[in-house]
């Protein structure tokens, strides 16, 4: 009999189908999507700006100094105490139409919030326009920070030394 080592059935039988791959991850990353075209990646920031700058038209046609077209705030009507927001729409209608001094009078947070909204669109469309993701990390403290900012507005604003920003 011949012993030679190439004639000797191998210990384990060796399937014949695909050769054997190397160890891999654990899990496996799906494939990263096709990027949007440009004019997808900017409809979003469109959009808004499309929905905000209806508002601002809707406020700017119908004045909010004539009563009737817009409910009155309710912390206003029953407790007599102005919320952060009470002159915001008269804010918004002075706005439109250039009276600043008047946008301020009414609600000086409101106008902020206008210039800010601004500012953080025009970033939203900039990276849109790149290919990037929106990104705006808002930490717990930066709410906290918000909510101070508010709950001081709405004391000062309701206080005899803050009358002047009352609505």
């Amino acid at each position: 009999m011949d012993s030679s080592p190439a004639s000797a059935p191998p210990p384990h039988p060796v399937p014949a189908t695909a050769p054997p791959q190397p160890p891999g991850p654990a899990f496996a990353f799906a494939p990263s999507p096709v990027h949007a075209s440009r004019s997808r990646r900017l409809a979003a920031p469109l959009g808004a700006l499309a929905a905000v700058a209806g508002a601002f038209a809707y406020v700017g046609a119908i004045d909010p100094n004539e009563p009737g077209h817009y409910p009155v705030c309710p912390l206003l009507k029953i407790t007599g105490v102005f919320c952060p927001g009470c002159g915001g729409l008269r804010s918004a209608y002075a706005f439109v139409h250039g009276d600043l001094a008047a946008a301020f009078s009414s609600n000086a947070l409101a106008v902020v919030g206008y210039v800010l909204f601004a500012a953080v669109w025009v970033a939203w469309t900039v990276r849109a326009w790149r290919g990037r993701p929106p990104r705006i990390a808002l930490g717990p403290v930066h709410w906290w920070g918000v909510g101070a900012l508010l709950l001081a507005f709405t004391v000062a604003r309701n206080l005899p030394f803050g009358s002047a920003l009352a609505p």
